[in-house]
């Protein structure tokens, strides 16, 4: 199934003039920007078709809990500082799962955010600095990028024509595995901390939120440590240079919401 759905992805990336692009910091990127929107529209067809794995909450019966979501999604985008924000959809869904401290973004902006990761949260302020991250991680086409620089363009372009028949399971995993942010590098993960804070920054939000899940995680010992968190830069490095950003744009960095509207928020969710 895996790889009839990759097949059916690559196929849209049969675009002569544009297979070749670069990002604006120079990395080369073989996916056109229309590419990410309809690989984005795919994988988020495919996730609608497992719900097993990903049991999305129905957005009529917890309109409510979507709503609040939706505001934080639109008060980042509308910040000015978003590039692709009327290109893609960003469109977000709440997946129910408790137990995973999680959220992730495919290409073209569909925003996942678990409910685990809701709960465990103290505050709006924290999942804005949270959804910042994710949207800068669509915004700079990090998983396209990414797969890019792995597979270099040689590679790519064999797969995509059929030369190599071997890449396409590699290819598979990873955007299998991209899903839940496992395949963001290090740097990419700094870059996606940075552009929350300055996202958050032009908002009434806490400029510095993304940091307070980290600051939790650490709280707890490390108890609590996402498995893909594991690969992914100290937390306490991450939280120190979330915060420096902050201090160098000189946004506020105070929680500026309402403590129990975001308990109301969560206790609307399944229980």
């Amino acid at each position: 199934m895996a790889t009839k759905y990759l097949l059916r992805i690559l196929i849209l990336f049969l675009i002569p003039l544009t297979l070749t692009t670069c990002t604006k910091d120079g990395k080369v990127n073989i996916f056109s920007l229309n590419d990410d929107i309809k690989l984005g529209q795919q994988v988020r067809d495919e996730i609608a078709a497992n719900p097993t794995q990903y049991p999305i909450l129905d957005r009529n019966q917890y309109a409510s809990s979507y709503s609040f979501l939706e505001k934080i999604r639109d008060n980042i985008l509308n910040s000015g500082s978003v590039d692709n924000r009327s290109r893609f959809e960003w469109q977000v869904f709440i997946v129910r799962d408790d137990s995973t401290l999680n959220a992730f973004v495919t290409p073209g902006g569909y925003i996942y955010v678990y409910t685990g990761l809701i709960k465990f949260l103290d505050n709006e302020d924290q999942l804005a600095g949270v959804m910042g991250h994710e949207i800068a991680h669509a915004d700079k086409r990090h998983s396209t990028t990414n797969l890019t620089k792995k597979y270099g363009v040689s590679l790519l372009l064999d797969v995509i024509f059929g030369r190599n028949a071997s890449g396409l399971s590699g290819i598979v995993k990873d955007v299998a595995g991209g899903l839940g942010g496992l395949s963001f590098s290090r740097a990419t993960e700094s870059e996606a901390d940075e552009f929350s804070v300055i996202y958050l920054s032009k908002t009434s939000y806490q400029c510095s939120g993304a940091a307070g899940f980290f600051e939790k995680i650490e709280g707890q010992g490390g108890s609590s440590t996402p498995v893909w968190l594991s690969t992914h830069p100290d937390p306490g490095n991450r939280v120190t240079a979330i915060k420096a950003k902050a201090s160098e744009l000189g946004c506020s960095t105070t929680v500026n919401t309402n403590i129990s509207d975001y308990q109301a928020f969560q206790n609307g969710l399944p229980q």
